[in-house]
């Protein structure tokens, strides 16, 4: 286990003692014991959302009031940011419970003041020992990516608990048990049912019907919760109270754990269904050797800020570093909208052709981190891009370890999907630490399995994975194997200047992840934006394919047809991303900053405004 737990029984049950609430008895009294969404009377009062926020004592931005909130009420307390951090990410597995939670993972990013150092944990989910690169393959071929969505096959072991328990023994001040209090809390008092939350439950009706005790849960009375009505879910609330009592050992070498266990090998689906739901292989063992990983970030320099993020197993940190060293050649903040837009679709679409050949998981692939975030192999690849023309899509990668001017190797590959409903937060303190947290549980509803009496979805991370190698004769470093962590985009991200915080952020979004943190960059730091007009701009993403993805706003724009009469082509997506971000302003005093309109807007919150 990643560590020894610093809270006896007896101490942890009274330090939670305080938070007990009683669940209504209509609760209690649900086939699955989990409360309908309409009964127990309402939620406690749900803050008001808001977009940006300025004060000291420290901040706290995620996509959620109710979560920002647990941050705050944490900081009050006297927690720092991986306190607030924790309680931020265990309310959103409350409130956004198709996004993250227990039976997922994540990377964390953290900041030191007092060191002055960056510091991170890879909390990625991990495939069973028993998996080789055939997991998704029968007869040779590969099953229906839809198939592998839906079903315990998917599911790779959580890596969110161990994430919490090692960031708050290595660089917390208060206990899990502590910080679970306010999450805790909101699962056993609900919270308020909005547009968002109903329209996800409504895109996963079909598949949760499949499973008794995940419709029992967001299916109240058989229907979908209505728009206003109060969300329980005392069986959670017992979970974090079994955590934080016992702690993280509950699920990897617990009761907690064998249920999981049992639910990925047999997966209960409601007699009758006609869904074929594949059983998955993890076992105890995966669950007893699974650890949050401790290792350095990456690093770059740019406009003379140092920019850190994730490393390998995610390409987020690789990817965000190699564009902005593309770019760092250019001087954006002069350029036209159009000149902007085509440089940074170029890069984007040059890390994106270079993270499908070279970056897995660095425990059982040669990754060249180093190589990729050099400036070095940026200059041999920037010099790809023409201000009139545009790359032909699939690029192929150039070569880190020995990059030579304008030079590509070896054969093209399309960059694969990935699930897009991640959650992001941002926290810091009234030390001056920051974290940037990035957590998930793959499609939106993860695998669409509730763990039975315990309130929680399962990932289904796994199918991050290349099911087949992407382009045959070439090598394909996302292939499944023992114990292999999945590769990702996600990319929590913190820029310093001279040691100190600048800014930091992150986003939700799949593979876009890397270019919503990427444009969100560019935008503050070169176009000169205020950080929650630089989240809120119109998105464009280029993943190494064909077409670029833009919004609306970008969609609608005259600038769209300047590029395409140089070459480049698109298609609409309603909606990219979901970013927070951070910001360090004089004084000791943060600006907190969140979405305006995507995912029906975020939270951003200080402890003392003004």
């Amino acid at each position: 286990m990643p560590n020894a737990r610093r809270l006896t029984v007896l101490g942890a049950a009274a330090a939670l003692a305080g938070s007990l609430v009683a669940v209504p008895a209509a609760a209690q009294s649900s086939p699955a014991r989990n409360g309908p969404a309409h009964q127990g009377g309402p939620a406690a009062a749900t803050p008001a959302k808001t977009p940006v926020a300025v004060g000291s004592g420290g901040a706290v931005s995620s996509v959620d009031p109710n979560a920002s909130a647990a941050g705050i009420e944490v900081l009050r307390k006297g927690g720092n940011a991986v306190d607030a951090a924790v309680a931020t990410a265990a309310a959103l597995g409350v409130t956004e419970p198709y996004s993250a939670g227990v039976g997922g993972g994540g990377y964390f990013v953290s900041y030191d003041a007092k060191s002055r150092t960056v510091r991170t944990l890879d909390g990625r989910e991990t495939a069973p020992r028993s998996a080789g690169k055939d997991l998704f393959l029968e007869n040779g071929k590969p099953i229906p990516f839809d198939d592998a969505v839906t079903s315990g096959l998917g599911v790779g072991t959580p890596g969110t608990p161990a994430t919490w328990d090692t960031a708050l023994d290595k660089w917390g001040s208060r206990s899990l048990a502590q910080v679970l209090r306010p999450a805790r809390k909101l699962a056993e008092d609900g919270f308020t049912v909005d547009k968002t939350f109903r329209q996800q439950t409504a895109d996963n009706e079909a598949r949760f019907r499949d499973f008794p005790a995940t419709a029992d849960l967001f299916l109240p009375g058989g229907e979908l919760p209505a728009v206003g009505s109060t969300m329980k879910n005392p069986d959670l609330a017992r979970t974090y109270g079994e955590l934080g009592k016992k702690g993280v050992g509950a699920l990897y070498d617990g009761k907690l754990g064998r249920d999981i266990v049992r639910t990925v090998q047999r997966p209960p689906v409601r007699s009758g269904a006609d869904r074929k739901v594949r059983p998955g292989k993890l076992s105890a063992r995966d669950l007893r050797t699974y650890e949050a990983l401790s290792q350095a970030p990456t690093r770059t320099s740019y406009r003379g800020l140092d920019v850190y993020g994730i490393g390998p197993s995610s390409s987020g940190g690789t990817s965000v570093a190699e564009a902005l060293n593309i770019l760092e050649k250019s001087d954006v903040s002069r350029l036209t909208e159009k000149q902007y837009l085509h440089r940074y679709i170029e890069a984007s679409r040059i890390a994106f052709a270079d993270r499908g050949r070279w970056v897995g998981d660095p425990a059982q692939e040669d990754v060249p981190t180093q190589g990729l975030t050099a400036q070095r192999f940026a200059d041999a690849r920037e010099c790809l891009i023409h201000d009139d023309k545009v790359l032909t899509s699939p690029l192929a990668p150039g070569d880190p370890r020995n990059p030579e001017r304008c030079a590509t190797v070896g054969k093209a590959s399309p960059t694969t999907y990935e699930g897009e409903n991640t959650t992001h937060l941002t926290a810091a303190d009234k030390w001056g630490n920051v974290v940037a947290y990035t957590l998930t549980i793959e499609q939106t509803g993860g695998s669409g399995i509730v763990v039975p009496h315990r309130g929680f979805l399962l990932n289904n991370e796994l199918t991050d994975f290349s099911f087949a190698p992407v382009t045959p004769g070439v090598h394909d470093p996302n292939l499944p194997g023992s114990g292999k962590r999945p590769r990702s985009s996600i990319s929590p991200t913190i820029v310093l200047k001279h040691g100190r915080p600048v800014v930091a952020l992150g986003s939700p979004g799949g593979a876009t992840i890397i270019t919503t943190v990427l444009q969100t960059l560019v935008n503050h730091l070169d176009r000169g934006m205020p950080l929650v007009d630089a989240i809120a701009a119109p998105r464009a993403s280029q993943r190494n394919a064909a077409a670029t993805e833009l919004e609306p706003g970008l969609w609608k724009s005259p600038v769209r047809g300047q590029l395409e009469a140089i070459g480049h082509t698109f298609k609409q997506n309603p909606e990219i991303g979901a970013a927070t971000g951070i910001q360090r302003l004089p004084g000791g005093r943060w600006l907190a900053a969140a979405e305006t309109e995507r995912r029906g807007g975020g939270s951003a919150m200080v402890v003392h405004k003004g």
